[in-house]
C-alpha cells in the first residue's frame, strides 16, 4: 500500500489506519465501561474508567498520567479527586519527591482494576472470534511490532 490514501472506486478515500484503530479503539472503550457498569460500578463513568490503561494507575504521578492519557493536569486531578472521594485509590507523598503524589490503589481500586482487566480480556476475545486466530494473531504481533518501534517517537517536538 503507498504512503497517500488510495481511493475506493466511488472517488471516496479509504479511511487511514488511524481512523481504523479510532473506531476499533472506541468499541473498546465502550465495552469496558458497560461491563464496569454491569459489575456495580455506576458511580464511575467513562471518563474515569477512560484513565484506566495497561498497565495501571498504581504508582504514577498525576503529571505522568495526563501526559500519557493526553489530558490537562487539572483534568486528570479532578477525576483523581472523585476517585479519591469515592474509596478508589489515594494521592500519597512520593517517597523520591516529598513535593510530589502518587497514586495507590485502594483495595476497591484493585477490585475495579481487576474488572476492567476481565473486560478487556472478553474485548479482546471477542475481537479474535470475529478475526479468526491467525488473522488475530498476526495483528497482535503487527500491533506489538508497531508499538516497540513507535514507543519512542510519541513526544511531541
Amino acid at each position: 500500500m503507498s504512503s497517500g490514501s488510495p481511493d475506493h472506486p466511488n472517488g471516496e478515500p479509504i479511511p487511514y489506519v488511524g481512523a481504523l484503530l479510532g473506531v476499533v479503539w472506541q468499541w473498546v472503550r465502550d465495552q469496558l465501561y458497560a461491563g464496569v457498569i454491569a459489575a456495580g460500578y455506576d458511580d464511575l463513568n467513562a471518563a474515569h474508567v477512560g484513565l484506566w490503561r495497561y498497565p495501571g494507575l498504581e504508582g504514577l504521578r498525576p503529571s505522568q498520567l495526563a501526559d500519557r492519557r493526553g489530558i490537562t493536569k487539572q483534568s486528570v486531578n479532578e477525576l483523581l479527586g472523585y476517585l479519591e472521594q469515592h474509596g478508589y485509590l489515594l494521592r500519597v507523598p512520593d517517597s523520591v519527591d516529598g513535593r510530589a503524589r502518587v497514586i495507590r490503589l485502594t483495595p476497591k481500586g484493585w477490585r475495579l482494576q481487576k474488572t476492567i482487566y476481565a473486560e478487556a480480556a472478553s474485548a479482546q476475545l471477542r475481537i479474535e472470534e470475529i478475526l479468526g486466530q491467525r488473522r488475530y494473531a498476526q495483528l497482535h504481533s503487527s500491533l506489538e511490532l508497531l508499538t516497540e518501534q513507535l514507543a519512542g517517537s510519541l513526544a511531541v517536538p
